[in-house]
């Protein structure tokens, strides 16, 4: 491995010392911004994108695998730092001035570009580098084409002060998000995971199904799910959680590519579990100015439905190979787990109340990171008090005095965490806890990278969008064919996003496919939560289907298997993922978009039969395995229940019921054959 990539892969006390120090200040300042919003949202923008290309440039090598050069990563690094400066400087002036760009403006605004398309590229590849350009070319050529992509021509000073300047371009929406609530997040998910909340949650999730039918499959999904909870970020949870689950599922007789499958799309799912769900879900209610609860809200049961059909997959799977799991007695004790750890839970269920009582998620972020490494540090002062009343007595003064950041403020949590941070240095093992949060900072910083020069490249296609109205030319494309057949728009709308997932992350997959077919099918009639959904769900399933299956060709090292052949697998075990947007769009109810419970429990109850059915026929296996006509009878039930017609869905439960009598016949006239004989 080389120094470039030890510098963001190995632990944080392995890094250059530039590095980690660069991260730690990074960190601190995205804070402190938090907490007491000491600048203005414009200078806090650039300077959160003046962190990540020094970052971006002290760590990624220009070509090949080798270290930066040293020279030229700092000069590109404090060239990125210098135009956050610039435009805090010279705020009020820009402001005075806006529209009219002077040299210096120009220049500052040119280099801002080159920069944040160079450290993208090096993050992310040619891809979204590629894709932008292609934007940027016709934001400066467009006045050239034929027909209705024709617009009326900017000028470079115009597209410069569109881009490096205001707020609808680098600066835009998505980097506003990624300096706030998503850099929170990130940081909260990484202080979890250094004081062994992954542990917690494999334990927990080990001792209830690791001894059940199929055993280490079934860990692997709730593992996942509850590591959703903390990252929000689909590869991530591969490379965690799948270092321990994929030999673990392969060591009791699933195949590699099943294995890989099943990690891979557990882990992607967990983008869209609430009650944190992944950072695109924070840019979509910012994007459509709609509370972060209500995005919660509607992804819940698409989330628990499409968890519910992968458990239910490999439970079939396991049957059809007859996989048992570990013996019991080999299983960790979930509660003894619980008992260990159990105040690590205490953020993560009041993050979870605040965003569901209506706080900000801003808000929210800033009360678990800090609750966070209350609970760390208070953790490691409790283990050497010497009686358990001692310890109640401390939670319990530790949960007062947290108690008054709702009644005098930041400033009192941040006295709670001096005071502990203090008495750490002087007790035996509190310097090892000490060095887990620095560690935990530094990890935050490294892990916003990727999001962050995402969300700041892609504001270069938000920018040309809206100068020049192309979104509009597309939705009027998409709004002539959805005139005559909405399905055909919905289809379109999804090879969008499954084809440019193959190139670019979830996140700008989604800004990019939200800022052009989105509001096409809000025309059409679908909500508007549902039409974001819609898109951001085939921006995740990107990541599963092949041939470029990011998440799955993430799992292969560790399954010892072809990407490709895991990608296979994954999505047919996510086969819900696909089916979930559509039935959405045809019965919004399924997202919650309705007042009537009643229909929100038939459109569940429709969901849970056709996909549980899919999940039977794209297995092969019930109770017995399926014949050729039986495998078709269930795909025209699950079919005709994803429908959204009264006589679908009577053809659909019909058949369905039809399918299920027949085949259990059959399995107990085959059992009774095999007793007699």
């Amino acid at each position: 491995m080389s120094d470039s990539e030890q510098g963001l892969s190995a632990k944080p006390s392995d890094w250059p010392k530039a590095l980690f120090y660069t991260a730690l200040v990074f960190s601190i300042f995205q804070i402190i911004t938090a907490a007491f919003h000491p600048v203005s949202t414009q200078v806090l923008r650039a300077t959160h994108v003046g962190f990540l290309l020094l970052v971006v440039f002290l760590s990624y090598p220009a070509v090949g695998k080798s270290r930066p050069w040293q020279p030229l990563a700092w000069v590109l690094g404090l060239a990125g730092i210098a135009t956050a400066a610039y435009q805090w400087i010279f705020e009020a002036d820009l402001i005075q001035r806006s529209g009219e760009l002077t040299d210096a403006d120009m220049v500052i605004g040119i280099i801002l570009i080159i920069l944040v398309f160079e450290a993208a590229r090096r993050v992310m590849g040619w891809a979204l580098p590629i894709i932008c350009s292609l934007f940027l070319a016709y934001g400066l050529f467009g006045q050239y084409l034929p027909g209705e992509l024709m617009h009326r021509g900017y000028g470079i000073d115009q597209i410069i002060n569109q881009l490096s300047f205001g707020t609808e371009g680098l600066y835009g929406t998505p980097t506003y998000v990624s300096a706030t609530y998503i850099f929170l997040f990130i940081l909260f998910g990484a202080f979890l995971e250094q004081a062994g909340m992954i542990r917690l949650f494999t334990d927990f999730a080990m001792g209830l199904f690791g001894h059940k039918l199929g055993g280490p499959a079934k860990v692997a999904v709730v593992s996942s799910a509850m590591m959703g909870t903390i990252t929000g970020s689909g590869v991530a949870n591969v490379v965690t959680t799948g270092q321990f689950t994929i030999p673990l599922m392969k060591r009791f007789g699933y195949r590699p590519a099943f294995a890989g499958g099943v990690e891979a799309t557990s882990s992607m799912g967990s983008q869209i579990m609430p009650p944190i769900m992944g950072a695109v879900a924070f840019i979509m209610a910012e994007t459509i100015n709609v509370p972060f609860i209500e995005i919660a809200k509607a992804a819940l049961i698409p989330a628990l439905l499409y968890f519910c059909s992968v458990f239910w997959m490999v439970h079939l799977e396991a049957k059809r190979a007859n996989l048992c799991g570990l013996p019991k007695d080999q299983c960790p004790d979930p509660w003894a787990a619980i008992k260990e750890r159990w105040y690590l839970l205490i953020p993560l269920f009041i993050l979870i109340y605040l965003l569901f009582s209506g706080r900000t998620p801003l808000f929210s972020g800033m009360v678990g990171l800090a609750l966070t490494s209350i609970v760390i540090l208070g953790s490691a002062i409790v283990l050497r008090l010497p009686s358990n009343a001692l310890r109640f007595a401390f939670w319990i003064a530790l949960g007062v005095l947290c108690a008054g950041f709702f009644q005098l403020g930041i400033a009192v949590v941040f006295a709670v965490i001096a005071l502990l941070v203090a008495v750490c240095w002087f007790i035996k093992g509190g310097k090892d806890t000490l060095i887990i949060c620095l560690h935990a900072l530094v990890e935050g910083a490294r892990h916003a990278v990727p999001v962050g020069i995402a969300c700041a490249l892609v504001g270069i296609i938000i920018g040309i969008v809206s100068l020049t109205g192309i979104a509009s030319t597309f939705a009027s494309y998409i709004l002539a064919v959805g005139q005559d057949n909405l399905f055909l728009s919905l289809v379109l709308t999804m090879l969008t996003c499954l084809v440019l997932g193959m190139g670019i992350p979830t996140i700008p997959n989604y800004i990019i496919t939200s800022s052009i077919a989105a509001p096409a099918l809000l025309d059409l009639g679908v909500p508007l939560i549902v039409s974001h959904m819609f898109v951001f769900y085939f921006g995740i399933m990107a990541d599963l289907t092949p041939p470029v299956a990011l998440a799955c060709f993430a799992a292969a090292p560790i399954a010892k298997e072809s990407g490709l052949k895991i990608s296979l697998w994954a999505i047919r075990i996510a086969i819900a993922g696909f089916v979930i947007p559509f039935m959405a769009v045809y019965d919004p109810a399924l997202m919650l978009q309705s007042d009537s419970w009643l229909a929100i429990g038939f459109v569940v109850l429709k969901a849970t039969v056709g996909i549980g059915i899919w999940g039977v026929i794209f297995t092969g296996y019930l109770l017995q395995k399926l014949y050729w006509w039986e495998r078709l009878m269930g795909f025209l039930a699950g079919a005709s229940l994803i429908l959204a017609t009264p006589l679908s869905d009577e053809i659909g439960f019909g058949l369905a019921l039809l399918f299920i009598l027949q085949h259990s016949w059959r399995a107990r006239k085959l059992k009774r054959l095999a007793e007699q004989g």
